[in-house]
């Protein structure tokens, strides 16, 4: 299935290339990424209404880490990475420096055994860091940040094997993003009945997420940053953020959840500021 949605997202969000002055390649792919490329969408179309100048968009077809996918965006076989920031990814790539996400990525809840459920929901603040272990990719950005912050982190270089982990009892809890919770959840019911989102407690930390090119494509970091702030200055941006996460804003509203803010000490200096207030306050 995994290997069919590049193809998917090619056809479904956006079309045929054909007319298109330059086609980017980009990275990642699959259903919790799809907003990031509608975003860059967004300003590309905007691009090519004020410059003339059309882009198409191709998802990569390979299955690849983040840190494979940051080597290939340097010998250009990838165009457009979008992902979050870290010093190590300022170094290798160059960075458009505009929170696409609005601060969204560093809201995460937990997916659980629904047998822990009741556990965890009797734990105050310094038990649920002490006493769980999460669970976590090895690339992704929690790591560093929850283990900077006292929680005990394993990891493994597969996503896919996290589900499997958690329904074994590996570890206790695995952090996803407010938005990619239930989706990740739903994909996966049936492989894994016995999971389920913990309904008391949230993290929050500062994570902005950038589109990423080759430092040496400096125009073409430029176009897209142009088309982001001509987004954001007609409002299609926003109008685009609330319609894909009009269901996630509405249980936010609703949501008792205690969030524990932590630091994120791996922050470059200039990252984005981080502004909430689109969907969180």
């Amino acid at each position: 299935m995994r290997r069919l949605l590049p193809a998917m997202f090619a056809v479904c969000a956006f079309g045929t290339a054909a007319a298109a002055d330059r086609t980017l390649s980009y990275f990642p792919v699959g259903p919790i990424y799809e907003y990031r490329w509608k975003v860059l969408e967004l300003a590309l179309d905007h691009v090519r209404r004020d410059e003339g100048v059309a882009f198409g968009l191709r998802p990569f077809a390979e299955d690849v880490t983040q840190n494979r996918a940051v080597s290939l965006l340097q010998d250009g076989v990838i165009d457009v990475i979008a992902l979050g920031t870290n010093d190590e990814r300022e170094a290798r790539m160059l960075p458009i420096k505009i929170d696409i996400s609005r601060g969204i990525v560093g809201y995460r809840v937990f997916l659980i055994s629904a047998s822990d459920q009741a556990r965890i929901a009797r734990m105050d603040d310094e038990a649920f860091r002490k006493s769980l272990t999460f669970g976590l990719n090895s690339q992704w950005a929690d790591v560093p940040v929850m283990r900077a912050n006292g929680y005990t982190v394993l990891t493994s270089t597969d996503y896919e094997s996290l589900f499997g982990m958690l329904a074994a009892h590996r570890f206790d809890a695995l952090p996803r993003g407010i938005g990619e919770a239930a989706v990740e959840l739903a994909a996966r019911q049936e492989a894994y009945p016995q999971l389920t989102i913990e309904r008391t407690r949230a993290l929050f930390f500062p994570y902005p997420i950038y589109f990423w090119v080759n430092r040496q494509d400096a125009q073409l970091a430029a176009r897209i940053e142009r088309g982001l702030r001509a987004a954001l200055a007609d409002g299609s941006l926003r109008t685009l953020f609330e319609a894909h996460h009009a269901a996630m804003i509405e249980e936010l509203g609703r949501s008792r959840r205690r969030v524990v803010r932590l630091d994120n000490p791996l922050l470059p200096p200039g990252s984005a500021e981080i502004d909430t207030r689109w969907w969180w306050r």
